[in-house]
C-alpha cells in the first residue's frame, strides 16, 4: 500500500541546488529506511543524516543571499550551475542506492552519475512547476502585458537543460494534475507521470476557531506576475468598494517583475515580506479564505496549510488547487486571470458565513487527513517500488 507501513525496496539518492521543500522528503524517506543520500547546498535543517553538504555552490551562492537585489539572487541559480554539476560528478552513488531524485535543474549530472554506475539505477525527476517550455512562456507573458521589457530570470539554456532532464528521467513526480497536463502536453508520456500534491505539518497549521465577523482574506507567496497578484488586487479592489471593511494579507516579498504594479496597491493590503511558519499559521486560523490567482503553479505548499487550517479556498486549476478540492465543495475554483471571477467569489464567502463554514470543515478533511509529509513521502516510495520491480 502506497501510504502504510515500512516501505524497504528503494534506496533514494536525492540531490539539489537548493533544498526547497526536499527537506520533507528526505525525511520522510528516512523515516521508512530509504533515504541513501541526501546532497543540498543548505544546511542540514531535518538532521537526516546521509548527508554532504554543496559548499562550493553554497559558497558563491551565499553573497547574493544577502544583497537587496532578488533577481541577481535568481539570475545566478543558473550561472553558477557548473559548480554544482562538477561537485556532483565527481561523487559516487552509493552501492545501496537504486534511485536517484532531483528537482528541475538540478538532474543534468546526477543523472549522468547514474547512468555511468554500471547497474540499473531508477531516474526521478521532481517537477515543482508545469513543463519549463510553458512555466518561462506564460510567466514571459505575464511580463510582457504588465512590465514590458523585463526578461524573466529563466535563460533559454536552462529551460533547455530542464527539459532534457525531463526527457532523459524514467519517472516525472507531478505535484499536480495540472503538472501533469502540462507534461503531456510537451509529449511527456502519461504513464510516466506520477501525480501527489505536498504535504502538511499538521502540527503547526491547525484548524480555525470559527468564520471570522470581518472579512479577512490571505494569500501567501512571492508577490509576483506569475502568482497573479495583478488581478487578484484588482478584485479586492472591487470588494472594498462593498466591503470597506475587508481586510487582504498578503504574505511573501515583492519580486521585481511586479515593480510597476506594486504601488498602485501596497497601501490597500496588508503585507508581511517573511513570517514564520508558526506566525502564518496564526494568520490562517483567523480568516475567511485563502485566495490564490496564480497563472502557473505547481502545487502552492500553502494550499495544504490553509486547507489544514480549515480555511476555503478560492483557486485557479493553473495553481494545483484542483489536485485536492472540487469547485462548490471545499471552496471555488476561478478562471485564470478573471478578476471578475475572483471578486466574486471572494464577495460570496465574505457575505455567505454558512458556506464559509461548510466548506472550510471540508477542506479540512481534503487537505490534512492522511497528508502529512509522511504520507507524501510513502506515496512517492510507493511509486518508486512499483517502477523497480517493474523493471528488475
Amino acid at each position: 500500500m502506497e501510504n502504510q507501513g515500512m516501505v524497504t525496496g528503494p534506496r533514494v539518492l536525492i540531490a539539489a541546488m537548493l533544498k526547497w521543500y526536499l527537506h520533507h522528503t528526505a525525511k520522510a524517506f528516512e523515516a521508512r529506511g530509504a533515504l541513501g543520500g541526501y546532497w543540498v547546498s543548505n544546511a542540514n535543517t531535518t538532521g537526516v543524516e546521509p548527508y554532504r553538504r554543496i559548499w562550493p555552490y553554497h559558497l558563491l551562492k551565499k553573497p547574493f543571499y544577502h544583497l537587496p537585489f532578488v533577481q541577481l539572487e535568481e539570475w545566478t541559480r543558473w550561472w553558477l550551475l557548473p559548480v554544482y554539476d562538477a561537485w556532483v560528478e565527481r561523487q559516487e552513488i552509493p552501492e545501496d542506492c537504486n534511485a536517484v531524485m532531483a528537482p528541475m535543474g538540478s538532474c543534468e549530472p546526477l543523472f549522468r552519475l547514474a547512468d555511468l554506475s554500471g547497474r540499473r539505477v531508477l531516474k526521478v525527476f521532481d517537477a515543482p512547476n508545469s513543463h519549463p517550455a510553458d512555466c518561462a512562456r506564460t510567466w514571459q507573458e505575464e511580463c510582457d502585458r504588465f512590465m514590458p521589457g523585463y526578461r524573466i530570470p529563466w535563460p533559454a539554456r536552462a529551460v533547455r537543460r530542464m527539459a532534457r532532464e525531463i526527457e532523459s528521467a524514467d519517472l516525472v513526480i507531478c505535484p499536480s494534475d495540472f503538472v501533469r497536463e502540462s507534461m503531456v502536453s510537451r509529449g511527456v508520456p502519461a504513464e510516466k507521470c506520477h501525480v501527489r500534491h505536498f504535504g502538511v505539518d499538521t502540527s503547526i497549521f491547525r484548524p480555525r476557531p470559527g468564520v471570522p465577523e470581518r472579512p479577512v482574506f490571505v494569500c501567501v507567496g512571492s508577490i509576483c506576475l506569475r502568482k497573479g497578484h495583478q488581478y487578484l488586487f484588482r478584485a479586492f479592489a472591487k470588494l472594498r468598494e462593498s466591503h470597506p471593511e475587508a481586510r487582504l494579507v498578503c504574505i511573501g516579498g515583492v519580486r521585481p517583475d511586479f515593480a510597476v504594479e506594486w504601488p498602485a496597491w501596497r497601501g490597500m493590503i496588508e503585507h508581511h515580506p517573511q513570517l514564520s511558519q508558526s506566525a502564518l499559521a496564526e494568520i490562517l486560523r483567523e480568516a475567511s479564505a485563502f485566495v490564490l490567482a496564480s497563472v502557473e503553479e505547481g502545487f502552492a505548499r500553502v494550499l495544504s496549510e490553509a486547507m489544514a487550517a480549515g480555511l476555503p479556498l478560492i483557486a485557479t486549476h493553473e495553481s494545483g488547487a484542483t489536485t485536492v478540492i472540487t469547485d462548490g465543495l471545499q471552496g471555488m475554483v476561478v478562471p485564470v486571470r478573471s478578476v471578475e471571477a475572483l471578486y466574486v467569489a471572494m464577495k460570496r464567502l465574505a457575505e455567505d458565513r454558512a458556506m464559509n463554514r461548510r466548506m472550510g470543515e471540508a477542506a479540512l478533511v481534503a487537505g490534512a487527513v492522511k497528508n502529512s509529509w509522511q504520507d507524501y513521502g510513502d506515496n512517492l516510495l510507493g511509486r518508486i517500488s512499483r517502477e523497480l520491480e517493474a523493471n528488475a
